[in-house]
């Protein structure tokens, strides 16, 4: 059974999520029973690989969260692997232009609306049990978020948007803003202008607008601006903030060394 949100992106809710970029199937557990609508397996930046995703999604499973992952590049082998292993959709990085988002989407889905491979003893079909009813459902429930990281992506966000089969075209702050030649300066008017121009277009197109923010003070500005995909933080850097403040601690009792 396919743990799919792509109805309620479609309805416009707000769903929130989270990035996992640790490989750990304990801080996924953890992150899927906080209350997110959503978690991202990161396999472009996170330390885990294809080993380490089984046991992550295995452990998103026993939650109410919807695991979906990212892949490395949009090469449509890395679709199939991550798909036959139960993912509920697929986050692919560096979206440029229309045609890109095609093949995307086409890699997402069975023939003869896409090129995904088919097969039947593999996790998300129960190891073939649940095969028909996958096959039946795959093209309808899984999610499809394409990445704006580049100035280009954001010049082509409206026809990127109109792309059938796109749901959600998601912002990468921090390459979109190395792009641009201004990193990580998310307050700048020029990036803050390309994030508008990015939700503009999924408003004019029907698709749900993405974000990965930093701060919880940053929610409510951008769903009045009408983001509704939205992931704040990460595991690795909630643990790291953590644990610095543990240490933190006792920095009033450190005594320098004789």
């Amino acid at each position: 059974m396919i743990a799919s949100i792509r109805q309620k992106v479609k309805q416009g809710l707000v769903l929130s999520g989270t990035f996992l970029n640790l490989g750990s199937p304990l801080t996924a557990e953890i992150a899927g029973k906080a209350g997110f609508d959503w978690v991202l397996i990161d396999c472009e930046h996170g330390a885990g690989d294809h080993s380490e995703l089984v046991h992550q999604l295995q452990a998103i499973g026993c939650t109410q969260a919807a695991p979906i992952v990212r892949i490395a590049w949009n090469d449509p082998p890395r679709f199939k692997r991550v798909l036959d292993l139960g993912a509920a959709g697929v986050m692919v990085p560096y979206i440029n232009t229309p045609d890109e988002a095609l093949q995307a989407v086409a890699a997402m889905r069975y023939p003869p609306k896409g090129i995904r491979g088919v097969a039947m003893m593999n996790r998300a079909c129960e190891f073939g049990k649940g095969f028909d009813a996958y096959f039946a459902q795959a093209n309808d429930l899984l999610l499809t978020v394409v990445q704006i990281e580049t100035a280009q992506a954001v010049d082509a966000a409206d026809s990127i948007a109109a792309v059938d089969g796109v749901d959600v075209l998601f912002i990468g702050p921090t390459d979109l803003s190395a792009s641009m030649g201004i990193i990580r300066d998310v307050e700048n008017p020029r990036f803050v202008e390309a994030v508008h121009r990015v939700a503009a277009a999924c408003r004019n197109r029907g698709k749900a607008a993405g974000i990965l923010l930093a701060k919880p003070e940053q929610i409510a500005p951008h769903v009045e601006h009408g983001f509704t995909f939205i992931a704040i933080g990460s595991d690795g850097g909630v643990i790291q903030e953590g644990m610095r403040r543990l240490a933190g601690s006792f920095r009033q009792f450190s005594r320098p060394q004789q």
